[in-house]
């Protein structure tokens, strides 16, 4: 990430719906190979990233926001705020989707798959998607100590699913079903790393 490029942005005051009208359908990174924006989820919406790629175009869901929950209605919108980014459903104020953030200013999706939020134009980073991955990991991102990485229910359920991968403070990459214990006897995959200097699991892009 070079926040002193200047990116495709989105300014304060943009505004996010399904529809489009008096906004935008998506946010789209520069290529068009990745788009923030709504998704069928259940018997009605969410919001994430989607990676399109392919002839004829696939589109796939690589990060989810607030994934378990309930579906939003179709008139749902988001308006990127100096304090984030904010979720108005039926024409109300229902909830912060990225809260409690400070002087935001601008926003913008990159080309890795990464939604960022800057304040001071893109001089200093206050939120990054990178930093709370749900289920994916795309290329140029990092899992580091304690973080993890969730399995969807189905390729069509985006929300929580049965297991969770996690970059373990000894330097052990493990995978467990999710409400057990984070310990050994729990576990049915590990990179056996532990006790060595690795501290981060990096996708490189080839």
């Amino acid at each position: 990430l070079a926040p002193k490029i200047i990116y495709k942005q989105n300014v304060l005051g943009s505004w996010l719906s399904l529809e489009g009208k008096g906004s935008k359908s998506s946010w789209a990174s520069s290529s068009g190979h990745f788009a923030f924006r709504f998704y069928s989820q259940g018997n009605g919406f969410a919001d994430g990233i989607w990676l399109i790629s392919g002839s004829p175009p696939e589109k796939t869901i690589v990060w989810n926001a607030n994934r378990d929950n309930p579906p939003l209605p179709s008139s749902s919108k988001l308006n990127l705020t100096g304090t984030g980014l904010r979720l108005f459903t039926n024409g109300n104020e229902s909830q912060d989707l990225i809260p409690n953030l400070t002087a935001v200013t601008c926003a913008s999706m990159l080309d890795s798959g990464n939604i960022v939020l800057y304040s001071n134009d893109t001089e200093t980073v206050v939120w990054q998607s990178f930093d709370h991955p749900t289920d994916t990991m795309l290329g140029v991102q990092n899992l580091t100590n304690s973080d993890t990485l969730v399995s969807s229910v189905s390729r069509f359920d985006h929300s929580s699913g049965r297991f969770f991968f996690i970059m373990q403070a000894d330097a052990n990459l493990v995978a467990y079903p999710m409400h057990h214990q984070i310990s050994p006897q729990d576990a049915y995959w590990a990179s056996k790393t532990a006790g060595s200097s690795f501290q981060q699991l990096s996708l490189d892009i080839v």
